[in-house]
């Protein structure tokens, strides 16, 4: 029974990545308002419905590790080195993971330039990262020992994921970042102590 639901699972997962790379492809080589769903299932040789079954709609076929995201955003504060701040880790994180991500790499420059360029992207991507929100907020919670719904733990979870939206506005995203991140480090250095500090607390990360 084990091994059949995992050749289940794996036939699943693999339908599910056939159908992300066959959309992906084609999105960049005809532009995403030229694809549709039958366009999709057709090079991944599955019908429409086996399609909707795995993804909710065109925009969820591009952005498909959503769950990888926010395991990353909590592992950003609750791994964080010792003296790092909260604020710091995740400015890190967020420049590595989303700034720094793909450098070099043409394949990745060309999805970057299809989510931007395309508005019904641009808007799904950003309401998909602004939805790691409470997590992110539960897990700074956590790390200095204050309530789950600390509306200063959730003000910094919300404006830190907004810093992505600020960088990719600007011409020079890495110092976008950086500014806004210093903003909050200030903020967060002087609401911290009134909530329990940061239990790893130590002077302020480079």
């Amino acid at each position: 029974m084990t091994e059949t639901m995992g050749r289940r699972e794996r036939k699943k997962a693999a339908t599910r990545q056939a159908l992300a790379d066959a959309a992906l492809k084609l999105f960049l080589e005809r532009g995403y308002d030229q694809v549709g769903i039958k366009d999709i299932a057709d090079a991944a040789d599955v019908s429409t419905t086996t399609l909707f079954k795995h993804f909710s709609g065109k925009e969820a076929l591009v952005f498909d590790d959503d769950a990888g995201q926010e395991a990353a955003l909590v592992a950003a504060v609750r791994e964080r080195p010792q003296g790092r701040s909260i604020p710091a880790a995740l400015r890190e994180h967020i420049l590595k993971n989303k700034i720094d991500a793909g450098a070099g790499d043409s394949e990745f420059a060309r999805f970057i330039a299809l989510v931007d360029g395309t508005p019904a992207l641009r808007d799904y991507a950003h309401r998909m990262w602004l939805r790691h929100e409470v997590a992110l907020a539960q897990a700074i919670a956590d790390d200095i020992g204050a309530a789950k719904d600390d509306p200063v733990c959730a003000a910094l979870a919300r404006f830190a994921l907004e810093t992505l939206g600020l960088a990719r506005a600007a011409s020079d995203s890495r110092e976008a970042v950086r500014g806004a991140f210093a903003l909050l480090e200030k903020g967060w250095q002087a609401a911290a102590p009134t909530r329990g500090g940061e239990r790893r607390r130590a002077p302020s990360a480079p």
